[in-house]
């Protein structure tokens, strides 16, 4: 075989991919007939592909590049861990000082009493952690029976057994099933599930809903409900102002644990270090990953509060862990990219400079006759297609194909816009500046004209009845 480099001919890249690499949430046989897209190299907001083309990435990676690429202090930060400590475990009453110096960071910056971490290879496996935790945490309180968690319909917590039973996506479900003791409730979605309801009231009764379901199981087998504080991976989903104050309500009265996933909203994405900041959310435990190290290194982790920890320590043994819990190499690379976003005010960007100047170019794409909304938090956005925005009508065909549709028109035109349904989703970078916001809307103004215009002539812009 000839050495496979940047310099290999993309088809032949192709071929060997299509031959031996087994991709996530792709049909194998129809990506093997297109032919992957093969990214080289990545500087900033921009990655480069095997053809040449220059692509400025809407997306971070998969929500996670928060600095941007081609940071090489985070490169010279692992090399200098690969020779000191590659590896060592924490179990056996052992550590190190990457993960001493990182669970410390952590406790400062998170909010109320999340002091302690413990730490996982992934946002997925910390969601399996959380599932142990909240179980094992009303085990030693005597209350065994409070096992059942609650979580919303098309939320994302991961695809690890675990992980993609707490998540809310049927497809997931669908291929291998879910354990037992998960229940769903529906998602705060009113856009496009709120009929003629005000938005604010609608809010409170997708809230209320997590009481009507913990007094149908009963309180006394509830272990705790889990959300993001914004659906990411379900769509960008931003939720009434009304909704999380009752859902805390609703917590407390019934003693229930609230876990915030914030995998995707953690490290900036708001414009605050986190989105229970933002969203004024008090959790018993925080998940963490992705912008947790700006995706150059994988790790994730739980932090949990003063009372979940002193619980769980009083119980002997917690009986979990990962070979690769706090990896030496990751804490270190998670650090410096802490670092780097204290040093160069990174969240501070995100919240006096590039959200209030995306907000105002990205309101503006309900101007075009294909967008019904625009919503944005922080640097997390998405548009709703439409094709009547009177009535927030869906598309009469299958969900998900005119998003495909422009997806890939974004794709024709160098830009990363991923699509959940019928809905365009961005999570740019954080450093992102207001030339490359430029860029972006430009090119996804460009995307949707062609995805129009394609619609009108296969006769695709029509609503679904009723």
């Amino acid at each position: 075989m000839n050495m496979i480099n940047n310099n290999t001919p993309t088809a032949e890249l192709q071929k060997l991919d299509a031959a031996h690499h087994f991709h996530p949430f792709t049909d194998k046989a129809a990506l093997a007939k297109k032919g992957a897209r093969v990214i080289l190299r990545g500087e900033g907001c921009w990655l480069t592909d095997s053809e040449g083309h220059r692509i400025l990435d809407g997306m971070a990676g998969l929500w996670c590049v928060n600095i941007g690429y081609g940071r090489k202090e985070l490169g010279e930060v692992a090399a200098r861990q690969m020779m000191e400590l590659p590896y060592y475990n924490t179990f056996f009453q052992t550590t190190h000082v990457p993960a001493i110096a990182l669970a410390a960071k952590l406790a400062e910056l998170a909010p109320g009493d999340l002091n302690h971490v413990f730490f996982a290879g992934s946002g997925s496996e910390a969601n399996d952690t959380n599932i142990r935790l909240v179980r094992r945490y009303w085990q030693v309180k005597g209350q065994p029976e409070k096992r059942t968690i609650i979580a919303r319909w098309n939320g994302y917590h991961g695809s690890t057994l675990g992980g993609g039973s707490l998540g809310g996506m049927k497809p997931i479900h669908a291929h291998g099933g879910k354990i037992d003791g998960v229940e769903h409730i529906n998602q705060p979605y009113w856009w496009g599930e709120g009929g003629d309801m005000d938005i604010d009231a609608f809010g409170l009764a997708r809230a209320q809903e997590l009481e009507a379901k913990i007094l149908e199981i009963g309180a006394e087998n509830v272990a705790a409900f889990i959300g993001e504080p914004v659906q990411g991976a379900g769509g960008v989903v931003i939720p009434p102002k009304t909704y999380w104050p009752e859902i805390q309500r609703i917590c407390k009265k019934y003693n229930i644990l609230l876990v915030v996933d914030e995998v995707i909203t953690g490290f900036g994405r708001t414009g605050n270090w986190f989105g229970s900041q933002t969203f004024d959310i008090k959790p018993d435990i925080m998940t963490i990953a992705k912008g947790l190290s700006s995706g150059y290194a994988p790790i994730g982790g739980s932090i949990v509060s003063d009372d979940v920890a002193e619980v769980v320590g009083s119980g002997g043994d917690f009986n979990h862990g990962y070979t690769y819990s706090g990896h030496p190499v990751a804490a270190a690379v998670a650090l410096e990219n802490l670092r780097i976003m204290q040093d160069e005010g990174v969240v501070d960007h995100v919240k006096n400079v590039a959200n209030p100047y995306l907000a105002e170019r990205w309101s503006k794409l309900t101007d075009h006759p294909l967008v019904g909304e625009a919503v944005l938090t922080g640097l997390m956005g998405s548009i709703a297609l439409t094709p009547d925005k009177a009535k927030r009508a869906k598309f009469a065909s299958e969900e998900g194909t005119v998003g495909l549709r422009a997806r890939e028109r974004c794709f024709a035109n160098d830009l990363v816009m991923r699509h959940v349904g019928d809905r365009m989703i961005i999570s740019p970078p954080l450093v992102i500046t207001p030339a490359e916001i430029d860029i972006l809307i430009e090119r996804a103004t460009k995307s949707l004209d062609e995805c129009y215009a394609g619609l009108q002539k296969d006769g695709l812009l029509v609503a679904k009845a009723g």
